[in-house]
């Protein structure tokens, strides 16, 4: 099936006008500039973008990838894909050892499938659970454990084909060795930690390059003790997750972070079961938790993930942030493909990359998605 859009589109890092995308099958085949288009090309009212990938997702729609079945994976894939996102990582929480491998065999057998209706599952976020109970957040605390070789060791094997991720605290017995086994196989992030920043440094040399949304979940920066969050932020080659969602972190802290950390910030949603859903009360593991004012939180307060989707994500840092469209766009989509290991055919309105794309309107809602050249509007 062949379609050329036409109109804005952001290219090489900038919005660039009377632009065909030309699209055969899942491909993009042409991108050309200052054209005339064929009469059949459908024009495009707003900007096109690449489609959103996000590497740090747990649910959306009343689904949850912890739900470990076929159909809760690909449920929470096709909201995301409809909000924008093409691509991105299964996560996962701190839970049992036989819940976190029911889960990865659900999200490898979707991921295997790619239904043409959700967004393409390229990874796999094992958040937890090799986690300190101190910095748990909404995670369940009688599941963390120590960093177990054996037990990664299994679980890569469910999924050789696909990324992975590990959130883990670097200060947890056996964590050192768990990165330095598996440095070539793993992307580790460090988060969920109470890590100094000479511990969270000794990490980065171990092998780790990750920071698992940052500032939320452990040490901050301080004039006289720089903190995990100052480890990122000084490191010149690390990344890091943000939740743009304006409650997860203040628009000024997202502002420096995004200037401090250029082309290395990878906006995330770390979305639960709840989002896309109503106000009321959901389930993560073995926690209960609300959603009230765009907020999900446990009783005692505490924020249990959010109900953000990429589209918002990248609404909020140039609405509520104030960074330039140009500036924000890279984060959503070319730095966690490069943190996913597919910057080779996703991230980027290219020729030969997956036609994955997203029509924005003036004011970064979504009026259209294409995921591997399958029109979301068409799917129903």
């Amino acid at each position: 099936m062949s379609t050329a859009l036409y109109g804005r589109a952001f290219i090489g890092g900038e919005v660039r006008d009377r632009t065909l995308v030309s699209i055969d099958d899942d491909q993009i085949v042409a991108v050309r500039d200052d054209v005339h288009p064929p009469a059949d090309a459908v024009p495009v009212d707003g900007v096109i973008v690449p489609g959103f990938i996000d590497i740090h997702v747990h649910g959306g729609d009343g689904a949850d990838f912890m739900d470990a079945t076929d159909e809760a994976a690909a449920r929470v894939a096709s909201f995301h894909a409809r909000h924008g996102t093409t691509a991105l990582a299964a996560t996962t929480l701190s839970g049992s050892r036989e819940a976190i491998r029911d889960a990865v065999a659900a999200i490898a057998h979707v991921a295997r499938l790619r239904p043409n209706t959700t967004a393409e599952i390229c990874g796999i976020h094992l958040e937890g659970p090799y986690i300190n109970v101190h910095r748990a957040g909404a995670q369940n605390a009688a599941s963390i454990r120590p960093a177990d070789i054996h037990e990664v060791d299994a679980l890569l094997a469910q999924a050789p084909n696909l990324r992975w991720i590990i959130t883990l605290a670097p200060e947890l017995d056996g964590a050192r060795a768990l990165i330095e086994h598996f440095r070539d196989r793993v992307l580790f992030s460090i988060g969920h930690t109470a890590a100094d920043y000479a511990e969270a440094a000794a990490a980065l040399e171990w092998g780790a390059s990750h920071f698992t949304h940052l500032f939320n979940a452990m040490t901050g920066v301080h004039h006289r003790e720089p903190g995990t969050v100052g480890a990122a932020l000084v490191s010149p080659h690390a990344t890091a997750e943000l939740i743009a969602d304006g409650v997860h972190v203040h628009p000024a802290v997202l502002r420096i972070a995004a200037t401090a950390m250029p082309k290395r910030i990878a906006l995330v949603t770390d979305a639960v079961r709840a989002a896309g859903m109503p106000e009321g009360t959901y389930k993560l593991y073995e926690h209960e938790f609300s959603v009230k004012g765009g907020a999900a939180r446990l009783v005692d307060g505490t924020l249990a993930g959010s109900v953000l989707t990429m589209q918002r994500a990248v609404q909020n840092m140039v609405e509520l942030v104030g960074l330039p469209f140009e500036m924000v766009i890279p984060l959503a989509t070319e730095v966690p493909a490069r943190l996913l290991g597919v910057i080779d055919r996703k991230g980027k309105i290219a020729a030969g990359y997956d036609a994955d794309l997203v029509v924005l309107s003036p004011r970064f809602e979504i009026v259209d998605v294409f995921v591997r050249g399958r029109r979301m509007k068409d799917e129903g």
